[in-house]
Parts: C-alpha cells; structure tokens; sequence
C-alpha cells in the first residue's frame, strides 16, 4: 500500500486534556513520524506520516481521541510527508 501523509485538524475538547501527548503516544507504537500542536483557536494540528495501514488506523483513532478528549470536529487532507524523524509536540 506504500505511505500516506495527512494533516488533520481537530476541534473540541482537545488542549489541556493530554491529547498531544496520547496522540504522540499512539503515532510511534503505530510506526508513524510527525507532530501535533495545539493551536491558539483551541484547535491541534496534527501531522502523521508512514506506512498506510497505520496511517489510517490513527485517523480512525483521532476522530474520538483520548478518553480524557471530546472530539466534536475532524477534518483533514493530503499532505507532503515531514522531514525528520519521531513524533514532536509543542
């Protein structure tokens, strides 16, 4: 299937819940390399990038999150594959 990279937003209750940290924490046992930030609307971006099985099986995860989350809105696309290596949080 090769690799697959997406950028992904999510809203809802998604900052000061350890989403970037889970998030970050489910990127790596799944093989994947990117990064999360939260962003000054109350949003995190979230950029994820490896093979595709893992790749959609962390979009499958991202639309719930963390049980510490509520995800009330997803959206993502297409992107280039990062540079680097890891996962990184701001």
């Amino acid at each position: 299937m090769g690799e697959q990279s997406f950028v992904i937003r999510v809203w809802g209750q998604v900052q000061g819940v350890g989403f970037r940290y889970f998030t970050r924490e489910r990127a790596l046992q799944l093989g994947l390399r990117g990064h999360a930030y939260n962003l000054e609307d109350g949003s995190v971006e979230i950029l994820i990038s490896g093979p595709a099985q893992g790749v959609q099986m962390m979009l499958g995860w991202l639309e719930h999150g963390p049980r510490t989350a509520r995800v009330t809105r997803m959206e993502y696309e297409e992107a280039l594959p990062p540079g680097g290596q890891g996962f990184h949080t701001n």
